[in-house]
C-alpha cells in the first residue's frame, strides 16, 4: 500500500509518519512537504501510484485572505495533480471542528471539505472527512499548533503563561489522531464523516495541572501519572525540555559504608524497576516508544546514552557514569540506545512508567545510528 501525506513536515503529519513506521512498516510511505508542493512534477511524481492520500496540509495563521484561499487552493491542487496522474485513491482529509465557523479558516477548511468529497463522488473514490478536536501532543509549535504548546514551552523556558480566554475545550492528542487514520487503513474504506472526541478540561484546569507537572518534575521527581491525559500532558511538557535538560545529576550521600542514591521518586502511578549488565562495546536499545516514559540510570561504569527523533536525522549524545550518578528520560517519538563505552561492565538501571505488557509492549526497533 502506498501513502501519500501531504503536510508531512507538519505537526500531526510527522506524528502520522511515526506512527506508521511503527505500525505499519510495510507500508510505502511518502512525505509531501513544502518544497514537493512548489514543484508540480514532484508533486504528480510523489502521487503517482497512491492507494491512499491523507490530506493534512493547511495554513492555520497568516492574513485572513491568505486563511481562506490558502487552504481551499491546497485542496484544489491536490485533486487537480491527481487527475494529472489519472488514478483516484481514496482521500483522508484532517478537517477541523471549526470549519464551516464564519471566519477566514472556518470557511476555507469547509471550502477545501467540499473539493475534496465533490471530486472523490465524482470519481468513486472513498472521502474520510476526519473532524479533530484541538490536537495537542509533542513537537507542537508553541503560539501556533496548541495553546498546549504555548503553555508548555513558557514552563519549560521559565517564562509565564498567559490564559487569554478560559473556557472548557476539547482536547485530543496527535497519536490518538494518528491512531484513527491508521485504522482507516487496515480495510475497505467507505466514505463516512469522523467525529473525533477527547479529554475535556477548562484552559485553566489545563495550566494549573501543567504548572504541578512542572513543578514536581523540576526536583526530578515524576508527577503522578494517574490517568492517560495525565500521561499525555507529562509527554507533551518534558518534549520541551529536550535536550537540554539532561542528564540531570543524582544526590549521592555518602557516609564510612559507602554511599547511597535515590534514582527514581515518583508521586503515583505504576511503574516498573529493572537492570542490566552490558559487557564493553556492546550496545541496548535502539528503539522508541509512542506513550512510555522511561528513565535510564548508570550504576557502574560508563556509557553514551544517544537519542534521535524517528524520522529526523540530529543526534544527541549523553555522557553518563557511575561515578557521578545521573539519569536522562527517554522522549516519546524518539529512538534511543546506551553504549557501554568503559573497560569494565556496565550496569544500568531502567524504570518505565507502566508494567509490560508483552501484548502492548509499545516498543518498536529503529536504530538511532
Amino acid at each position: 500500500m502506498k501513502v501519500a501525506i501531504t503536510g508531512a513536515d507538519g505537526f500531526l503529519g510527522w506524528h502520522l509518519r511515526v506512527r506508521l513506521h511503527a505500525v505499519l512498516p510495510t507500508a510505502d510511505v511518502v512525505g509531501i512537504t513544502r518544497n514537493v508542493w512548489s514543484d508540480p512534477r514532484l508533486l504528480r511524481e510523489s502521487l503517482a501510484g497512491a492507494d491512499v492520500v491523507v490530506h493534512l496540509a493547511g495554513i492555520n495563521r497568516d492574513t485572513p485572505d491568505a486563511v481562506e484561499r490558502g487552504n481551499a487552493n491546497l485542496a484544489q491542487r491536490l485533486v487537480d495533480a491527481l487527475d494529472e496522474v489519472g488514478i483516484a485513491p481514496a482521500i483522508i482529509y484532517s478537517n477541523s471542528v471549526h470549519a464551516g465557523a464564519d471566519s477566514p479558516y472556518g470557511r476555507g477548511k469547509r471550502q477545501a471539505e467540499e473539493i475534496l468529497g465533490e471530486w472523490a463522488d465524482n470519481r468513486g473514490s472513498a472521502f474520510v472527512d476526519v473532524v479533530f478536536q484541538n490536537l495537542f501532543g509533542e513537537g507542537g509549535r508553541p503560539d501556533y499548533n496548541s495553546f498546549v504548546a504555548t503553555f508548555c514551552h513558557r514552563l519549560a523556558t521559565g517564562a509565564t503563561p498567559m490564559i487569554d480566554v478560559d473556557r472548557p475545550v476539547e482536547l485530543i492528542h496527535a497519536q490518538d489522531a494518528a491512531e484513527l487514520i491508521v485504522s482507516r487503513l487496515s480495510g475497505p474504506m467507505k466514505s463516512e464523516v469522523v467525529s473525533t472526541s477527547g479529554h475535556t478540561a477548562s484552559v485553566g484546569e489545563v495550566l494549573a495541572t501543567l504548572e504541578e507537572l512542572s513543578a514536581t518534575y523540576a526536583t526530578g521527581r515524576l508527577p503522578a501519572l494517574d490517568d492517560r491525559f495525565a500521561v499525555q500532558l507529562f509527554n507533551t511538557y518534558r518534549s520541551y525540555l529536550y535536550p537540554d535538560w539532561f542528564p540531570r545529576p543524582l544526590d549521592v550521600k555518602t557516609d564510612p559504608r559507602g554511599s547511597f542514591v535515590e534514582v527514581v521518586q515518583s508521586v503515583g502511578g505504576a511503574g516498573q524497576t529493572s537492570f542490566s549488565t552490558t559487557v564493553p562495546g556492546v550496545t541496548r536499545g535502539n528503539h522508541f516508544h509512542l506513550r512510555k516514559i522511561e528513565r535510564f540510570s548508570v550504576l557502574r561504569g560508563s556509557a553514551t546514552i544517544a537519542i534521535r527523533p524517528v524520522m529526523g536525522s540530529v543526534t544527541s549524545m549523553f555522557e553518563v557514569s557511575g561515578a557521578e550518578p545521573s539519569f536522562v528520560d527517554m522522549p516519546t517519538l524518539h529512538t534511543h540506545n546506551i553504549i557501554n563505552t568503559g573497560a569494565d561492565e556496565l550496569l544500568t538501571m531502567f524504570w518505565i512508567n507502566e508494567l509490560f505488557d508483552p501484548q502492548d509492549a509499545d516498543t518498536y526497533p529503529e536504530p538511532v545510528t
